[in-house]
């Protein structure tokens, strides 16, 4: 049964919990609702108490005029308190798991967590985020260009090349793909700085002390393989994990083993 906790800003956001044992949150990424963690949040209940929530803007969860990662980190701390009050067990995917390390380098109560191929661009392995992506995709999503929007982000946001997005407006997954497009500048501002083709900068998450797994497969694009090696490079308790034939689009049954084991320990 769905439940709702209202974030520091009145904004309601939904949650599910399943199974028994230490409190697992997931964190959905760019466009993804909670639906989305359902198969993997069901391989993960016989070990923990899995939470998936909505992030705002998406799903049953509410939004507000105003967006401010700070309050996406609120909204997070209230899924948090309303599963136990923590410290909990925490699992990003993509620009989830940016928003994750950003909550726990905030003060977040959490013991251990797990990112998913943050989709960082470090290096000259792919064309940087443009450097007004934020304000071009705010655009299109303030004049109800959902469809406009989302040929952006997986233009400039992904990479992709132009010819692959007709067929993908045919797909199953393009309505409910529509359906959150406002939330797109959302990551972008989320994922500010992280994109442009240099480094991460040393300092971002030194205030993280919790351990780290950083995995990525091996079988997805370059830039993000280069992206989880550069971010596990940051502290000696941030691990990297390879998941074998996986991509961003990652199986998961390739992926509950991995966290199973890592949040075990």
């Amino acid at each position: 049964m769905t439940e709702y906790v209202h974030s520091s800003d009145g904004t309601p956001i939904a949650y599910d919990r399943q199974g028994t044992g230490p409190v697992l949150v997931l964190v959905g990424g760019t466009l993804m609702t909670r639906a989305r963690h359902a198969e993997l949040a069901a391989l993960l209940a016989d070990a923990f108490t899995v939470v998936t929530y909505d992030r705002r803007g998406r799903g049953d969860s509410g939004d507000h005029a105003v967006y401010e990662v700070g309050r996406e980190l609120d909204d997070l701390d209230a899924v948090i308190e309303a599963a136990g009050g923590g410290p909990v067990l925490l699992h990003g995917m993509s620009s989830g798991g940016v928003l994750a390390l950003e909550a726990v380098a905030r003060g977040s109560a959490v013991s251990r967590l797990a990112v998913y191929e943050p989709p960082f661009v470090v290096d000259d392995s792919r064309p940087p985020l443009p450097g007004d992506y934020v304000e071009r995709i705010t655009d299109l999503v303030a004049d109800g260009d959902a469809d406009g929007a989302l040929t952006y982000f997986l233009t400039a946001g992904l990479a992709m090349p132009p010819a692959a997005v007709p067929g993908m407006r045919r797909m199953p997954f393009w309505e409910p793909w529509k359906a959150t497009a406002h939330t797109l500048p959302y990551d972008g501002r989320l994922m500010s700085g992280t994109m442009s083709g240099r480094p991460l900068p040393r300092d971002r998450w030194q205030s993280v002390s919790v351990p780290v797994l950083v995995a990525h497969g091996d079988a997805g694009d370059p830039y993000m393989i280069n992206a989880a090696k550069e971010l596990a490079s940051h502290a000696p308790h941030f691990t990297l994990h390879c998941l074998t034939g996986q991509n961003h689009n990652v199986d998961p049954r390739a992926l509950a083993p991995a966290l199973t084991d890592f949040f075990r320990h």
